[in-house]
């Protein structure tokens, strides 16, 4: 199997130096190379604040935070997307101690599991935020299994000796800065729980850079380019990517908190004048019909992931406002960024080409054709998983390799084609069905709405795909006559069709299918 083995292009020689540090060191460098009193990050009030403000910070915050803690413990970070996460992550890396990124929607349940996992023994947040987003309880629960801690409580209480280090650290950090292999954990984030208690995922410094180094190879950008991420950090992609790759590459990144705000980030990102967004289709599409004509203007990249980009997106982004649209792939277990589109060379209904360092082979999978499951390794790729039965425990992968789970077909010209995650085909009488096919097809016959599909049990097929729209006019007849008119197979047309007013997101962009494939059940159980 491993014979079939794909390659991609080496990542140079230079660049893979660039991997082998810590990741403070990384940001330490940066501030050097390009200047510590360059304006690298403008915070959601409008705040700018350059290299030497998050160094001060970084290293006046270490302190408490190491005199909090123990060597090698955890500290959570739940915070929204900021200067106050980004800070909170360097000033945890001056600390010598690993920021644990925790979602604050998944709900206290999985929260707990995470903290238990990791395991978390202190969680740093904000009064602001909290009273922000309504979250008093929640904060409250977590109080009693966890020690928390509040930035604004700590700015106060800065000791002489911190106020120093907060002046000395950027002048000296080759004293006051850890070194910790390059092998080393440097953050632990987690999987959504949708199939049990959260997995930790831990990630080397030398994954995070590797992978950012990959992305800056394979994706040219210009040194003019201001970025805005309104994902949050809790999920890689916004961590990475969105946050990581530009403080560290020497570009300006406008952070938002909620990517939820559409009007609110169509007006930022006019103010100003961002060229690359980091979001996903349907956050994309949020954005662009919240945003006046031209409004969006200054935008020429959107950098899309976490699902399928679909062709209406990508035709209102040119035609309205004319931007590419580059989709990409990837995930938490690879820090996370697999493949992606390239500026000016891209191929609608692929992910591109892969990354340069990663190695890919398809595992076949009995009842597909020209497909198969994708397994990955390189330099980007996690430690391992820390698991709820034996918390803080890495478990390393077998040589290397990590199953993606995901179904994937590569044509003729080496770009890759997400076919659907193994668990979202549906056998029907035998056959294999791709749900991404099935939403393909509802998006391609109502472009303007979301379109989610779910497998629900069927008594005389064993499976049958129930598709929930949020268009109230959806029919299957129309659907049907769309396939028959394109040669795409019956199977593939959903059984029924649901109306609801609202399709369930989650946090981090993605659609919520647990959650659809519940409104299903119910819608059908009530009319049963």
């Amino acid at each position: 199997m491993k014979n079939d083995t794909l390659k991609s292009e080496n990542l140079s020689e230079l660049r893979k130096s660039r991997t082998r540090r810590g990741v403070f060191d990384a940001f330490l460098d940066a501030s050097r190379v390009h200047g510590s009193n360059m304006g690298v990050v403008i915070d959601g009030d409008g705040r700018e604040l350059n290299y030497s403000d998050l160094m001060r910070a970084s290293f006046a915050l270490g302190l408490p935070l190491r005199n909090l803690t123990k060597k090698n413990d955890n500290i959570g970070i739940l915070l929204p997307t900021g200067a106050g996460a980004a800070i909170s992550f360097l000033a945890i890396h001056a600390a010598g101690r690993t920021p644990a990124m925790l979602n604050f929607t998944s709900g206290i349940r999985n929260l707990k599991d995470a903290l238990a996992t990791g395991p978390i023994p202190i969680v740093l947040t904000a009064h602001k935020f909290i009273e922000i987003a309504g979250i008093s309880d929640l904060i409250n629960e977590l109080s009693s299994v966890v020690k928390v801690v509040y930035l604004e409580d700590l700015q106060k209480e800065l000791s002489v000796f911190s106020k120093l280090t907060a002046i000395f650290g950027p002048i000296f950090p080759f004293i006051f800065s850890p070194k910790p292999s390059p092998d080393d954990k440097a953050v632990l984030l987690f999987t959504s729980g949708t199939e049990g208690s959260p997995k930790g995922v831990v990630l080397s410094h030398s994954n995070i850079l590797s992978n950012i180094e990959q992305i800056e190879q394979h994706v040219e950008l210009e040194e003019t380019d201001i970025f805005f991420n309104p994902l949050p950090t809790f999920h890689c992609y916004g961590l990475t990517a969105g946050t990581l790759w530009p403080i560290f590459s020497g570009r300006k990144v406008v952070l938002h908190p909620s990517p939820l705000q559409t009007k609110t980030i169509a007006n930022r990102i006019a103010s100003t004048k961002s060229t690359i967004l980091f979001a996903t289709d349907t956050f994309l599409n949020q954005y662009m019909r919240s945003s006046a004509d031209g409004g969006m203007a200054s935008l020429r990249i959107a950098v899309c992931g976490a699902e399928k980009v679909r062709e209406e997106t990508r035709k209102v982004a040119s035609e309205k406002f004319d931007m590419q649209v580059l989709e990409g792939y990837g995930v938490t277990e690879c820090a996370p960024v697999l493949a992606a589109n390239q500026p000016g060379d891209i191929h609608a209904g692929t992910i591109g080409r892969m990354l340069p360092g990663i190695e890919a082979w398809l595992e076949p999978v009995e009842g597909l054709k020209d497909a198969g499951k994708l397994w990955v390794r390189g330099p980007n790729i996690m430690k391992g998983y820390i698991t709820s039965a034996n918390p803080g425990i890495v478990t390393p992968l077998a040589d290397g390799w990590y199953d993606t789970g995901d179904i994937v077909s590569i044509n003729d010209e080496g770009h890759y084609i997400i076919r659907g995650r193994l668990k979202r085909f549906a056998k029907i009488g035998g056959e294999m069905v791709s749900l991404t096919v099935v939403e393909n097809c509802a998006s391609a016959v109502w472009p303007k709405f979301i379109n989610a599909a779910a497998i629900l049990p069927d008594s005389r097929k064993g499976e049958q795909i129930v598709l929930v729209s949020n268009n109230a006019n959806a029919k299957r007849s129309d659907l049907l006559r769309w396939a028959q008119a394109h040669g795409v197979p019956e199977l593939s047309v959903p059984k029924k069709i649901i109306f609801v007013q609202s399709i369930p997101i989650l946090g981090t962009g993605k659609l919520d299918y647990k959650s659809i494939t519940q409104l299903a059940q119910e819608s059908l159980t009530s009319v049963g």
